[in-house]
């Protein structure tokens, strides 16, 4: 098992980045690995909720199910992710701080079947795989408000 922590501040609300974050299917927007995400549940986006990802990437496309546990809006998401090659279970805390809202995230990941002899790899490139994604959700979320306030 490897632990992946790590946190970021973006300039936004707390509500905005929670209720964006916690709808996978915005994922393909702001993290280029991901080509596309659907929820396969009907209801809203909440504790239960699951959706299907599919990765880009190493000449493969292989889904990911990713399930809502806890759903604490605006301060907490807890997840499952299951793959053929990986299991992830983590926790997201949003808290509102000067500057907009800081996004942690706790992450246990495991690779698994015959992609986990590159466990060793996964505990060297996990953490900036996992911070360029949410580096990637701060520029989209700050970009997108500064567009907002020119045309306002």
């Amino acid at each position: 098992m490897t632990r992946i922590r790590g946190e970021i501040t973006i300039d936004a609300p707390v509500e905005d980045v929670f209720d964006l974050v916690a709808d996978e299917r915005n994922e393909p927007r702001y993290n280029p690995r991901i080509s596309r995400a659907v929820k396969v549940n009907a209801g809203p986006v909440g504790p239960g909720a699951r959706f299907m990802a599919e990765p880009r990437g190493g000449g493969y496309r292989r889904a990911m199910a990713m399930t809502i546990l806890e759903y604490d809006r605006p301060r907490r998401l807890h997840n499952a992710v299951r793959a053929s090659y990986l299991r992830v279970d983590g926790v997201l805390t949003f808290q509102e701080v000067p500057g907009g809202t800081r996004l942690s995230w706790n992450w246990d990941t495991a690779l698994v079947g015959p992609m986990k002899i590159l466990s060793p790899l996964l505990a060297v490139v996990g953490p900036a795989w996992e911070r360029r994604n949410w580096v990637g959700l701060r520029t989209f979320m700050e970009s997108r408000a500064s567009g907002e306030r020119r045309r306002g």
